[in-house]
């Protein structure tokens, strides 16, 4: 039967060998596997055998033995398949081919292939009609109740309990101690000692209702770990995605460096042909200057041997008072310098140094914040003061935008009313500013290249293009004062009133308020996040409390600890990707990280971590960590102890 074919594929295989089980066991974490598979694999696991247990091939789970100083073998001989796979290795297993194949058990031990039609419940044996006949004409055999193959609920309802030990007993009974359904045999020698035990049919309400919690409970966990599979599928891509960017980036290091070696090439290049430019010119000079000397002295040697071969006194003795007026000089030695040499100077070993001690970067690996076995490292510090700066700066909010491969850093100066960003390109470090109509206070990430920033004394929202110098959008002009902001969707905004009744507005891209949200002992919201569920984190300092809300209103939970975990200023808050919190406390120095459903986790910073005055905070898509700390911004990243 299909049916059984499925069951014995899916259920009834070791995951080891791949066949269908051979003398099953189950360990205590309920995996099966055939005993000798299980055994090779117990010996290639050391550790787990010096330490007394069987551990398990999928789980990796250890099954304790109840005598660990006896051979290996017997610990595995000694286990048993549970009730469930011992049941359908009784129906379904390899001993079970002609009840499978529906051929009569009768016809079947006489080597015929006669089609079953029928079960006997008591017998336990498939009959075809004319066996089936047969069987009825006997008269001890008669009343039993048989029933037609065709009716699969009814014959499984209807098969018998034997015991696997005693195979002719039925079940009877059920050993509460042991939790081991056995015969009245079995109960009388292995189980006297026993005090609890009871009735097949008093056990089997209560073994139900448990199994149907069982149910319930494995299809949620199915669920989670079905939800983890595809988070691990999606991380794999993740992480080959990420491996090629990183290798993009190196290699556009690598260019870069390249760029500035040839430049460097091209500027000895041109001081090689500016020196012997200069040289050639000179003489080129030198040489026109030769020529007419040389010219010159062709004049006069034709005047002087015309004069000599004339025989003429008069033209000779001209030429001759002449000579006295014209240089005699010896002109076979040239006196002038000679030209200078170009060399290219340049010290090898100090080179080879220079191109060994190159670092185009550094290649490591930063976790997770959630992950409790790393601890944060300080990356680097952003300074958030000026030369134009009129007072202090004193940052309120920090986000991190991704614009064209660019990494860009945006905070809310609010004691000079600016916006800064601040971003590196070919190993140059660059920052732009705009200067708003009043102080800027939280920072909402509309996309990797826009946000909107909350003006509250100018009751205005402003929205900003990061190109990645921040450039005006557009002024949105609101009926109240907002300091909290959070994008909620591409459309609305979740804004914090200031003394009203409802302590959230939900806007729309154009100011006007779409509905109002109370959020519990939250008045005067200082900080907004949206989550992953997209529900609302809300804090503020006068009543020390973090509040989660849904997006419509419905309280999630209110963290509000006391004694030594008492906020003294709760401020900025944001989420890590697998969901956890991370929430500022101002007056205590710490950043505090929470589970998604408000439980403590740990300090993930304090005060040795030298916070001075944090507020804003956020997570990059690498993982780090940008919190503000009065006119800074520290970066940390987390790497494992």
């Amino acid at each position: 039967m299909a049916t059984a074919k499925n069951l014995t594929e899916n259920h009834l295989t070791c995951v080891i060998c791949s066949e269908v089980f051979t003398d099953p066991a189950t360990l205590q974490c309920h995996h099966t596997f055939c005993k000798s598979c299980l055994l090779k694999y117990t010996y290639t696991q050391p550790e787990a055998v010096q330490a007394g247990s069987i551990p398990c091939p999928s789980c990796r789970k250890l099954t304790n033995v109840t005598n660990p100083d006896s051979p290996v073998e017997e610990w595995v001989s000694q286990l048993k398949p549970s009730h469930v796979i011992q049941g359908l290795m009784d129906d379904f297993g390899p001993d079970t081919k002609a009840v499978e194949e529906n051929l009569c058990s009768v016809c079947t031990k006489q080597g015929k292939t006669t089609p079953a039609t029928s079960w006997c419940s008591v017998c336990d044996v498939v009959y075809c009609e004319g066996c089936l006949q047969l069987h009825n004409m006997m008269p001890v055999l008669c009343d039993h109740e048989v029933a037609h193959l065709s009716d699969h609920t009814k014959t499984k309802a209807k098969r018998r309990f034997m015991c696997q030990v005693h195979r002719d007993k039925p079940i009877e009974l059920f050993c509460k101690d042991c939790k081991r359904a056995i015969c009245t045999i079995c109960c009388s020698i292995k189980h006297r000692a026993c005090k609890d035990v009871d009735t097949i049919e008093s056990t089997t309400p209560l073994v139900k209702e448990q199994l149907t919690n069982k149910i319930e409970q494995l299809r949620i966990n199915m669920a989670a770990t079905n939800n983890n599979i595809t988070r691990r599928k999606s991380t794999i891509q993740d992480v080959k995605s990420n491996s090629q960017d990183v290798k993009d980036q190196v290699m556009k290091t690598r260019e870069t460096v390249m760029r500035a070696i040839l430049r460097k090439e091209k500027q000895l290049l041109d001081a090689i042909d500016k020196a012997s430019g200069e040289q050639l010119h000179e003489l080129q000079a030198d040489i026109k200057s030769q020529e007419i000397e040389l010219q010159m002295y062709q004049q006069q040697y034709e005047f002087t041997a015309n004069a000599v071969t004339s025989n003429c006194e008069m033209d000779m003795y001209a030429v001759y008072e002449s000579m006295g007026e014209t240089s005699t000089d010896n002109r076979d030695t040239d006196t002038r310098p000679a030209a200078g040499r170009v060399i290219f100077t340049h010290d090898l070993d100090k080179l080879s140094k220079a191109v060994d001690e190159l670092q185009l970067g550094e290649v490591e690996v930063v976790h997770d914040v959630s992950d409790l076995e790393s601890s944060p490292v300080l990356h680097h510090t952003i300074d958030c003061k000026e030369d134009g700066d009129v007072k202090d700066s004193s940052v309120r909010d920090v986000t991190v935008l991704t614009v064209d491969g660019i990494k860009v850093v945006v905070v809310a100066d609010y004691n000079n009313k600016r916006l800064k960003t601040y971003y590196t390109s070919n190993f140059k470090c660059f920052h732009n500013q705009l200067l708003l109509s009043s102080e800027p206070w939280q920072i909402a990430k509309l996309s990797e290249s826009q946000i909107a920033v909350s003006v509250r004394d100018s009751q205005e929202i402003v929205t900003v293009n990061v190109t990645p110098g921040p450039v005006l959008l557009s002024t949105i002009k609101t009926r109240k004062k907002y300091w909290a902001l959070a994008c909620l969707s591409p459309s609305q905004l979740a804004a914090g009133t200031w003394g009203q009744s409802h302590s959230v507005d939900i806007l729309d891209m154009a100011g006007r308020i779409l509905r109002s949200i109370n959020t519990g002992v939250i008045g005067t919201p200082d900080y907004i996040h949206v989550t992953r569920n997209n529900n609302l984190l809300v804090s503020e300092a006068a009543v020390k409390s973090l509040v989660c809300v849904t997006s419509e209103g419905d309280a999630v939970f209110t963290y509000t600890p006391t004694g030594v975990r008492a906020l003294t200023c709760p401020r900025g808050v944001t989420t890590t990707s697998t969901g956890d919190i991370l929430l500022v406390d101002k007056y205590s120095r710490k950043v505090i990280q929470l589970t998604e459903s408000g439980q403590f986790v740990r300090d993930v910073l304090t005060q040795q971590d030298g916070l001075k005055c944090p507020r804003g905070v956020c997570l990059d898509a690498d993982g780090l960590l940008y919190v503000t700390s009065d006119r800074y911004v520290k970066v940390f990243k987390f790497c494992k102890r």
